[in-house]
Order: C-alpha cells, then structure tokens, then sequence
C-alpha cells in the first residue's frame, strides 16, 4: 500500500480542483494521483466542511474511541457486580 499523502498536500489539491478550472482527471494527472483518490479527497472535504451529509473523519476516529472506552467501561462494571454479588452471599467468618 502506497504512503499516504500529506494533509497539506492533500488541502492543496482540494483546493485546486474546487477552482473548477481542470478535469478531474486532468487535476489527477497532473498531481501524480489516481481519480478516484482526488474524488475521495473532494468527498472527505465536502463532509468535513458541511456540504455534504456524514461524519467528518476526526469525528469518527473520536467516536471509534469513545465506543472502544465505553466497552472497557462496562466490562470492568460487570466484573464489579459480580464480585459484589459473591462477596454478599460468603460466609463471612466472625459473625
């Protein structure tokens, strides 16, 4: 798999195909890229700047994140339960 371009590099580009003043194609060319990775850059920035419907890509990497904790979070809730439930029905020596 090809190193992924910079985010500068890709801004640039973006940029440049907004003006609207060459082909797609002729934009990928141009730039040393293929179409259908100028057109998924044009679609990401169109997400992240609002003109389209979906979820920006630091918004889903956060919410990837927030998933993963919460996860986390219920399996040690769970673990505690359970081990307060044990712990009440023990025979607690001394009583």
């Amino acid at each position: 798999m090809p190193k992924p371009h910079p985010r500068e590099f890709r801004d640039d580009v973006v940029a440049v195909a907004r003006k609207g003043e060459a082909s797609i194609a002729q934009l990928a060319k141009d730039f040393g890229i293929s179409e259908s990775c100028l057109r998924n850059w044009l679609q990401a920035a169109d997400v992240a700047d609002g003109l389209r419907p979906g979820t920006p890509a630091a918004e889903s990497v956060e919410l990837r994140e927030l998933k993963r904790r919460n996860r986390l979070l219920e399996q040690e809730n769970e673990v505690l339960r359970r081990a307060a439930a044990y712990l009440s029905q023990a025979n607690l020596p001394g009583k």
